[in-house]
């Protein structure tokens, strides 16, 4: 528990902090790096590179520090980070290496003002969300250790189809090494893979792509100009090969009840797949509207095609933004607010999904809102650091 000294301390700090806080972040991660190198490989480079993760922990840091005394009423909020967290086999060692460097790094940037009052404070109050979420990630460890085809940990896996879905879209099918069953998952949630690429270890979060059957895990993945890992799996896993995977995660799933609207584009549908399934098989309503660039591009079309011919609760509207003169979508360009509005219909209760890049989900999401669809019924699946995205 803090005490009210070291919560008075932080507050009183905080505005220091946030005004530093993108250049604490950015000396964080070499320090976390050079001291602790093991934890590198949980972190994904590209969006190190990019700046994505750095801006992030930033933010977090400075949201945690402004909501210090109301700390009960922001751990639902946490959830997202426990579920990456648990995909990625996160342990209590890593959280002390992240201690140690993030309260180097606010004494590098901040110099002399951080007095040992400072430091205490500060590291108490990191300690206070460590702990609750070490709890929180064994307890989710324990659950689905005990789940039938459950474990802890990472576990080998053999793949035993691999599917060419599109020009730039594979699907890899993968099943025990050891031949037994694998636990369930609810549609929406992603696969955490450890890979070992040129003799170093790579982690990578990838949706699940078809519902769960005990046996099997299927995931679909885009090759990404210079992908690491992406480039990896279309390049150089072969079936027959065996890597290491950790149980499914992941909050992005259907709430009860409704009509829902899957909206997604490119690679984004991967996690729409199962979810469209679940909703039919539950007796709601689908609509999915799927933007891609042109057939060549489009995975899946004919799968959910014909769900739709023998579904009458599935209507879906294909559109592609630069098609090939023999295509044939149901709208060209881009997702307008027109077809939006057409999408959501009269329907006062519809709950919308949002998968894609960054740009599409920000127009979509303030198109919706525009719409006056309520923020509690839009929902979506950021792919990489959360960022704000409306």
């Amino acid at each position: 528990m803090l005490t009210q000294a070291q919560i008075d301390i932080v507050k009183a700090t905080a505005p220091v902090v946030a005004e530093h806080a993108n250049t604490i972040t950015a000396t964080f991660y070499p320090i976390l790096f050079r001291d602790f190198p093991a934890v590198r490989e949980v972190f994904n480079q590209t969006h190190q590179g990019g700046g994505s993760q750095p801006k992030a922990l930033a933010n977090a840091v400075v949201a945690f520090a402004a909501n210090i005394e109301r700390f009960d009423e922001i751990k639902p909020a946490l959830r997202h980070i426990i579920e990456k967290h648990v995909s990625l086999n996160i342990s209590a060692p890593q959280y002390e290496a992240v201690a140690v460097s993030l309260l180097k790094a606010i004494a590098e940037v901040l110099g002399s003002a951080v007095t040992p009052e400072v430091a205490d404070a500060w590291g108490a109050a990191f300690w206070v969300l460590a702990n609750f979420l070490i709890g929180e990630e064994d307890k989710e460890y324990a659950r689905k250790a005990a789940l039938p085809g459950g474990w802890r940990g990472a576990r080998r896996v053999k793949l035993v189809q691999k599917v060419k879905e599109s020009d730039i879209i594979t699907s890899f099918h993968f099943e025990a090494a050891d031949g037994g069953d694998l636990m369930d998952f609810q549609p929406g949630q992603f696969l955490g893979l450890k890979l070992t690429i040129d003799g170093q270890v790579t982690h990578r979060n990838y949706s699940l792509s078809d519902l769960p059957n005990g046996r099997s895990y299927r995931i679909s993945v885009k090759r990404e100009p210079q992908g690491h890992a992406s480039g990896f799996l279309h390049d150089h896993l072969n079936v027959g090969d065996e890597i290491e995977i950790y149980p499914p995660s992941g909050e992005f799933t259907l709430k009860p009840g409704g009509d829902i609207l899957l909206i997604t584009a490119g690679v984004g549908q991967t996690p729409a797949i199962p979810m469209v399934k679940q909703a039919l098989a539950e007796g709601r309503k689908v609509t999915y509207l799927h933007a891609a660039l042109n057939s060549g591009t489009h995975a899946f079309r004919g799968a959910v095609a014909a769900l739709a011919l023998t579904n009458p609760n599935l209507r879906a509207v294909f559109g592609y933004s630069e098609p090939h003169p023999e295509d044939n979508p149901d709208f060209t360009g881009f997702i307008t607010p027109e077809i939006l509005a057409e999408a959501v219909g009269s329907g006062s209760d519809v709950a919308a999904y949002i998968i894609g890049p960054k740009p599409f989900m920000r127009a979509v999401i303030d198109g919706l809102q525009a719409l006056k669809i309520p923020t509690d019924r839009i929902h979506y699946e950021f792919f990489g650091p959360a960022e704000a995205l409306a």
